[in-house]
């Protein structure tokens, strides 16, 4: 790579990943229904995000997803401390969840293909031949 100033490039991968937030809390709702705490924990374990999750803009989307019907919630009252809010997926958020997974496997699937033909033209620059 050259020292030349790079403008209006990006490193790679550096693409919003606040657009897998929804397909996040849906596959976290999807193992169980959970406190939003415990749903920013599992949703760690996804890698979309870097460092932990703002908790505020987890609640907005919750609300958000609520809104659209693809999440339930209610108030559990049980036990000592305070009242917990428990979120749910819906029908409608498995249906969702489900499109969001046929998405990214396709985007797999495009990707690997991508790589593929990237590692076969390097194979053939390092060999001399060149590839048409």
């Amino acid at each position: 790579m050259s020292n030349k100033k790079n403008t209006g490039l990006h490193a790679p991968g550096s693409g919003k990943r606040e657009r897998y937030i929804q397909p996040s809390i849906l596959l976290g709702l999807f193992h169980r229904p959970t406190y939003g705490y415990e749903l920013i924990q599992t949703m760690q374990r996804f890698g979309f995000m870097e460092g932990s999750a703002p908790p505020g803009m987890i609640y907005r989307h919750l609300r958000q997803l609520e809104e659209d019907g693809l999440v339930a919630s209610e108030w559990h009252t049980e036990g000592a401390g305070p009242a917990k809010r428990i979120y749910t997926i819906t029908a409608d958020g498995r249906e969702v969840l489900g499109l969001w997974i046929a998405h990214m496997e396709e985007q797999a699937r495009r990707l690997d293909s991508f790589v593929a033909e990237y590692r076969q033209a390097a194979a053939g620059s390092a060999s001399g031949t060149p590839e048409g």
